[in-house]
């Protein structure tokens, strides 16, 4: 499928930054039978037709919700599943993403992990780090609210170490974030039909658009997402400012 149209009323150059919280797997194997390991996997099916086609729509940046702080709580075999597919994924797609030009860079704590698993994130990071043709950012054990914390708390130790003064502003701790150089965040997509953020990119969602699809994510793909795309551009962003018409003066 190739990228909507820019002549649609409202419409606008972008998205360059999108980020899809990646949901239903679950349900989708649930309604046909099957355990939710194969609905993990399939979702992952569902990632790398969705990375393939997100250059075709202008998209420069792609941040995928991987693995929450709060999917510890899961059952243990389903999180040792997931585990087991940051592996598969790597394996089979980081020679692939690489001669792309894609960069891969993971966000969210390394604490915790298993250390096979850090090691496989450091693997693509490094990898890829010479790319510039697009951006895959995956959010694994990540949170929104952890995420600002970690960057108050790194400005705090640089304080405290005399390498750092003055008040904390937006500026300073934007920089801290884990997507600190990434482009600004356009458009947030949730796919599935549930309508909330789910501690996902909290600061960077101050005034992103917000699309929910009725998906359920092993369906996703091309036209799922430019479907988002087509919704996101024919939008009017004003971030917090009023386009007020003139009045005229009655003659």
């Amino acid at each position: 499928m190739t990228a909507p149209p820019a002549d649609v009323p409202g419409s606008q150059i972008g998205p360059r930054h999108v980020a899809l919280i990646m949901d239903g797997n679950g349900r989708w194997a649930q309604a046909r039978g099957l355990p939710r390991a194969i609905g993990h996997r399939e979702g992952v099916q569902a990632l790398k037709r969705t990375v393939q086609a997100a250059p075709e729509f202008g998209i420069e940046c792609l941040t995928v919700f991987g693995f929450s702080t709060e999917n510890w709580r899961r059952p243990a075999e389903e999180v040792s599943d997931l585990m087991g597919l940051v592996r598969s994924y790597v394996a089979s797609d980081l020679n692939r993403l690489d001669r792309e030009g894609v960069r891969v860079r993971v966000l969210g704590r390394r604490t915790g992990l298993p250390a096979d698993i850090r090691a496989i994130i450091e693997r693509a990071e490094a990898t890829t780090a010479g790319n510039d043709r697009f951006l895959l950012q995956v959010a694994f054990n990540y949170g929104g609210r952890a995420d600002l914390v970690d960057a108050a708390q790194a400005w705090v130790d640089k304080v405290l170490a005399g390498e750092a003064s003055g008040p904390l502003d937006e500026a300073t701790l934007e920089a801290g974030l884990a997507t600190a150089g990434a482009p600004p965040l356009d458009v947030i997509v949730r796919t599935s039909g549930e309508r909330r953020l789910s501690n996902f990119l909290l600061w960077e969602a101050a005034y992103a658009e917000l699309v929910y699809q009725d998906v359920l994510w092993p369906d996703y793909g091309p036209e799922a997402l430019g479907d988002a795309v087509r919704q996101y551009r024919q939008r009017e962003r004003r971030f917090g400012a009023v386009d007020v018409e003139p009045v005229l003066a009655a003659s």
